[in-house]
């Protein structure tokens, strides 16, 4: 008979997942010898910058990735970044080492203390198989609940079970599928579609799930269908709309007050493929203005079970965003009609003294990148300049920490363009999160990642002193990082480096073409969030 670690090698072969994201321990070896010559081994130095590549590379990808982690150790560094995951609902397959399991009663050195509670509160689902004859079945179930949960799993599998015979029945995984489809029954649809169709003055917001391929696409046909505005959903880790289009009214701000406010004169507000709402700030007050009514779809029967308010549909987004297009007449009475062109941007703001202000950093990557650029950004300071100068109209061109977790973006990026490598990726990383994931660079060299980092430098948590105000807490200490030289940092990880000086320097750097990574800082002055 096989060995348990020669089925599963070949049920991860056949399941695609052939990229292995990871930081090994003493425990994780035995899985890890003989890999196919098919399979592809990233090495990350710290386990939130594997975890923050593997997000990255799964959600441009559009497949579940595996990643290889140390048993409670290296899995506890790793939850931070998992957060990022769960709230982006990306489709990682967490395997840990554990120790063999004649040590795990006795607690040995390297035991992974009841390992399937260590990550519960943040995956979809977890466990450590009872016997190693179960490790197939339970690694089949970690990919399957991953892919139809779109949540990551975790594993926990004794080092000793990948030597042990897998047995007969272990064998029936390597032909395993396991798809989900949600099309509205014929009720449903009538009921959804006459609603929509009834509404005077029907509003979107579109989440994350949207940026696909087709559907997004596919978004922007049902809004000039319906003639109606469209918001992106607060708190956004993708971006499902081409934000100069002239119905697209901004990312929803993440308070319940502003975003009643920004319903109001609507009877309908239609939300696919987002939870309602993942709020921040809290501005409390109605949910919706009086006679707003809200209908959400989602494949995510969680989110539609939480939602403190409104109708919910559980059913695929791009079924629904289907049926409408067909069901649902174009009204010639809607009072939103689409106008022609895209709306134009306005001219960059800038700032005194020898620094840029990010504004004018951004006006220098949309004219100098090319088009088609997938952005990974982690700097939460210059969200309102990031909006204000950026013509993104591709799926795929925007990825953000979907939880707020700091330490997505660096990694993020080298895992987008690990996944994309025919098509240009920039990271705008801010200088106090780049710290988290900084090692994601000596990766990135490594592997000769045709990579852009613009690293703005400002020498302070930005968005935190923004934050202190809202909360009335103006002192608080922790807040400044000066005198960091991120050039001198990125050259010791072996990746190119600059500082642009100024405007037109940082127009000359941009418009090189990469053939690895490298990374542009630049000093800015600070901003506000909002």
């Amino acid at each position: 008979m096989p060995s348990v670690r020669r089925v599963c090698h070949e049920f991860l072969e056949r399941q695609g997942l052939t990229t292995v994201f990871g930081n090994p321990g003493s425990n994780e070896l035995p899985f890890l010898a003989g890999l196919p010559t098919g399979f592809r081994y990233v090495l990350g130095l710290h386990e939130g910058a594997v975890v923050g590549m593997a997000d990255g590379y799964a959600q441009a990808s559009g497949r579940p990735v595996l990643i290889n982690l140390h048993a409670a150790a290296g899995s506890g560094n790793a939850m931070g970044a998992l957060t990022n995951a769960v709230a982006s609902r990306t489709p990682l397959v967490v395997v840990a080492g554990q120790q063999v399991r004649p040590a795990i009663g006795p607690e040995a050195n390297l035991t992974n203390t009841d390992a399937p509670a260590l990550l519960k509160p943040l995956v979809g689902w977890s466990a450590e198989p009872a016997c190693a004859e179960d490790v197939p079945r339970a690694l089949a179930q970690a990919v399957f609940e991953a892919r139809l949960q779109r949540r990551p799993t975790y594993l926990s599998v004794p080092y000793d079970d990948w030597e042990a015979e897998a047995g007969a029945n272990s064998l029936a995984v390597l032909d395993r599928q396991a798809w989900r489809a949600a099309v509205p029954g014929g009720e449903q649809a009538r009921w959804l579609a006459g609603r929509v169709a009834a509404a005077e003055r029907p509003a979107l917001v579109l989440g994350g799930d949207i940026d696909a391929p087709g559907l997004y696409e596919s978004a922007v046909r049902l809004a000039e269908h319906l003639g109606c505005p469209v918001w992106a959903a607060p708190s956004l880790f993708r971006l499902p709309f081409p934000n100069r289009h002239p119905l697209f009214r901004g990312v929803l701000p993440a308070g319940i007050t502003p975003v009643c406010e920004a319903f109001e004169g609507h009877d309908l507000v239609l939300v696919l493929g987002a939870p309602v709402f993942r709020y921040h700030e809290h501005l409390p007050g109605r949910y919706l203005p009086e006679g707003t009514r809200l209908i959400q779809v989602t494949d995510d029967a969680s989110a539609a079970a939480r939602a403190p308010m409104g109708e919910a549909l559980v059913a695929d987004p791009a079924a629904v965003v289907d049926l409408l297009l067909k069901e649902v007449p174009d009204s010639p009475g809607r009072t939103v009609r689409t106008p022609g062109g895209h709306r134009p941007v306005p001219e960059p703001a800038t700032a005194e003294g020898p620094r840029l202000h990010p504004e004018q950093v951004f006006a220098a990557l949309r004219d100098e990148m090319p088009e088609d650029t997938a952005y990974v950004v982690e700097s939460t300071s210059t969200n309102s300049a990031w909006w204000r100068q950026m013509d993104l109209r591709r799926p795929g061109s925007y990825y953000f920490p979907a939880a707020g977790g700091l330490g997505f973006g660096l990694p993020g990026a080298v895992g987008v363009a690990m996944a994309r490598p025919g098509r240009p990726v920039a990271g705008v990383i801010g200088d106090g999160s780049a710290n988290y994931g900084i090692t994601a660079l000596w990766t990135a060299a490594r592997e000769r990642v045709p990579l852009t980092i613009v690293l703005l430098r400002n020498g302070t948590y930005g968005a935190l002193r923004w934050f202190g105000g809202l909360l009335g807490v103006p002192d608080a200490p922790g807040l400044d990082i000066p005198g960091m030289d991120f050039t001198r940092i990125a050259e010791g990880y072996g990746v190119r480096a600059h500082h642009a000086g100024g405007p037109e320097e940082l127009r000359a750097l941009l418009a090189e073409q990469p053939d690895g990574p490298r990374l542009i800082q630049v000093d800015t002055a600070l901003t506000t969030p909002s």
